[in-house]
């Protein structure tokens, strides 16, 4: 059985070094297999829940399942649902409709200057981290000269995230997982563009 407090710290390590190291890939494949009850969502993504939410954050589900999901979640981290633009963290599931994550990257909250922290963190569901697709290139702190990297979307989300980590340190993370329990992470001070290579 997971346990709540030695595995999540282990994930939570691994969640600390992918966001200081954009670019970088971790394996959540040992915690997953402990969990003993499923969200109905991509493992990753329940122990994300796990470490996350408790009874002092918000949060939000954007799924063709979001009320049963919020309900669930409810129940499990004590973590009260929000509305999108006020919500801490914003779960994106796999079953979510086209459009949908650029409606809730537009609408996130990106802090205010005497709060900058007061922002929202996107975790997003996807099939694969390992798979092709997109060539981006990524700049900034924790990445040394620059990385590449092929990510299994669509591009439309890139511009909007753009614009929305324009005004540092206002911004959004982004997490993302795969069914593989990988986890990537995107923080508000990595560039990104699109490229060919």
């Amino acid at each position: 059985m997971l346990d709540k407090v030695h595995d999540i710290q282990t994930a939570y390590r691994q969640v600390i070094d992918v966001m200081s190291r954009p670019g970088t890939i971790a394996d959540l494949s040992e915690e997953a297999g402990k969990l003993n009850q499923t969200l109905e969502c991509l493992a990753a993504t329940s122990i994300l829940a796990h470490m996350l939410l408790d009874t002092e954050v918000t949060f939000n589900v954007v799924s063709e399942r979001e009320s049963k999901m919020a309900h669930l979640l409810s129940q499990l981290t004590y973590a009260k649902e929000a509305e999108l633009e006020k919500a801490d963290f914003i779960f994106i599931l796999l079953d979510a409709a086209p459009g949908r994550l650029l409606q809730a990257l537009e609408a996130a909250k990106i802090g205010d200057l005497q709060d900058p922290h007061r922002s929202a963190t996107i975790i997003i569901e996807t099939t694969s981290l390992l798979a092709q697709g997109i060539k981006v290139r990524m700049t900034g702190p924790g990445i040394q000269a620059e990385t590449k990297k092929e990510i299994a979307m669509n591009e439309d989300w890139l511009d909007i995230r753009t614009q929305r980590n324009s005004e540092y340190p206002l911004g959004i993370d982004l997490i993302f997982v795969d069914d593989s329990h990988h986890i990537w992470a995107l923080p508000r001070t990595t560039q990104i563009v699109k490229e060919e290579f």
